[in-house]
């Protein structure tokens, strides 16, 4: 419970702040004095713009918030964001205003690179200093777990894990008996009182944050509990465990006043739905200029190998279910779309010579990178399966319609790992399902870009293509 950071909460917050701004003041001072300019008005004006545009992004996004347990990967991509927002808004003005050609675009540019660098460098700083401090026992908060249950237990194990967060389990508080309880392991915690207890070491200051890993079921107990505890100034989270509901991408929310918590979600809402497509809008634009060329040159290959149209034209499932055209090189004699859609096998006598070599190299699907620019796939995420195959297997796989929260990929998670091509198991199917929900419930723009490296570079990924 010691260390000069707990003690001094608002002032590092106040702290952080205040450096961010001088950052963002003092890195616009740099490279327009490198540049050979002098301090205009014009640079103040642009400068207290791109900071206060910038405070209510970062604000907005919870930047200045408690981030004790917060990765930092994710506040690194919420400082982008954020400074994207205030960059956006300060060309915007400018376009507006008229006044563009006035300020030098060599400025713009690597003033809206260094900032957001020089700041998430600071962050990282501050984060690792405290991280450190943490894992030696300083700056810690004393936390306790109300409700011996698998609940708790998790959530103590998750404190032991992770001492940087620099939460100190003083142990269990409950009212049955330890025969009762969840068996938890005498190394993460032990029973060290009732509710009652709970009650009274709060009021005393003895803890600073109290998780209720009670039962769902129990809510009369929890609402009497809470109730206590508003006589103390400890911090009250309550550990609900809706992990039986199968959660994907759960936050909680405000419905007309009332609280909900979702349970089946898309991820891409807000700042992360933009990053995601900005992602696929930059990254697509500039593979279909790479790839223009040889896709002229593919679409002659497949015409003079084989009879047929070049491009292959099939239903999916894209996002929420609603379904897309996805256009293919084609690589069959055939181009089947109906209710009854057999899979390729290997050695299927309907690929064709040169079909077989595109599917092999996925070169088939460069095509696809037309349905992301247009808004209908994104690069990465769940492939899109064929009508007739969702239709078959939504009734044999829990939670298979969740891939569907997102939009289809031209590559993704299950296909990196080896999870792609012929489903002649319900087990292959079941374990590429698996893969999609995980990327889904674990999204980041960092991991995006992984999985694209891997998809060039990965061995896995060309496994069962045919």
């Amino acid at each position: 419970m010691s260390g000069w950071a707990k003690n001094n909460s608002p002032a590092l917050d106040f702290l952080t702040r205040v450096i961010d701004l001088l950052l963002i003041v003092g890195t616009h001072f740099a490279v327009v004095f490198s540049y050979g300019e002098h301090w205009r008005p014009l640079h103040t004006t642009a400068t207290i713009v791109a900071v206060v545009v910038y405070y209510l992004g970062a604000a907005n996004m919870g930047l200045y918030r408690a981030w004790r347990a917060q990765r930092i990967g994710a506040e690194l991509v919420r400082v982008w964001a954020a400074w994207a927002i205030a960059l956006g808004f300060l060309i915007v003005l400018a376009f507006v205003s008229k006044r563009s050609a006035e300020y030098s675009r060599f400025i713009t540019i690597v003033w809206g690179g260094i900032a957001p660098a020089v700041i998430s460098i600071w962050r990282v700083t501050l984060r690792l200093v405290l991280r450190r401090a943490r894992a030696q026992g300083r700056n810690t908060r004393a936390i306790a777990i109300a409700g011996m249950t698998e609940l708790g237990a998790r959530v103590a194990q998750v404190c032991q894990d992770n001492p940087w967060m620099g939460l100190s389990v003083k142990g269990f508080y409950e009212d049955r008996v330890l025969e009762r309880c969840h068996e938890i392991p005498e190394a993460t915690g032990k029973k060290i009182g009732s509710l009652d207890d709970l009650v009274e070491a709060a009021r005393s200051g003895e803890l600073d944050m109290i998780y209720i890993a009670l039962p769902l079921r129990a809510e009369e107990r929890v609402s009497d509990l809470v109730s206590r505890l508003s006589d103390s100034t400890a911090s009250v989270y309550m550990a609900a465990d809706f992990a039986a509901f199968d959660l994907l991408s759960a936050q909680w929310g405000n419905f007309g006043g009332v609280p909900v918590v979702s349970i089946h979600e898309t991820p891409f809402y807000g700042v992360d739905g933009w990053l995601k497509r900005l992602e696929d809008l930059v990254v697509g634009s500039l593979i279909l200029l790479l790839i223009a060329i040889p896709m002229i040159f593919i679409a002659i290959g497949v015409k003079l190998t084989s009879k047929g149209p070049v491009f292959f034209r099939q239903r999916r499932y894209g996002l929420d279910g609603n379904v897309i055209y996805v256009w293919k090189f084609r690589s069959m004699t055939v181009a089947e779309d109906g209710d009854n859609v057999k899979q390729a096998t290997k050695n299927d006598a309907r690929i064709t010579p040169f079909g077989g070599f595109l599917r092999r190299t996925s070169l088939d699907e460069l095509p696809q990178f037309l349905n992301v620019i247009t808004g209908q796939m994104s690069i990465v995420g769940p492939r899109p399966h064929a009508v007739a195959h969702n239709e078959a297997y939504r009734s044999k796989i829990r939670g298979y319609m969740l891939r569907h929260k997102v939009k289809p990929g031209i590559t993704g998670w299950a296909q990196v790992n080896g999870w792609r091509g012929e489903t002649d198991t319900l087990e292959k199917m079941e374990k590429r399902i698996e893969h999609d929900l995980h990327y889904i419930r674990n999204w980041s723009l960092f991991w995006d870009i992984q999985i694209i490296f891997l998809t060039v570079f990965g061995r896995k990924v060309r496994q069962n293509a045919y």
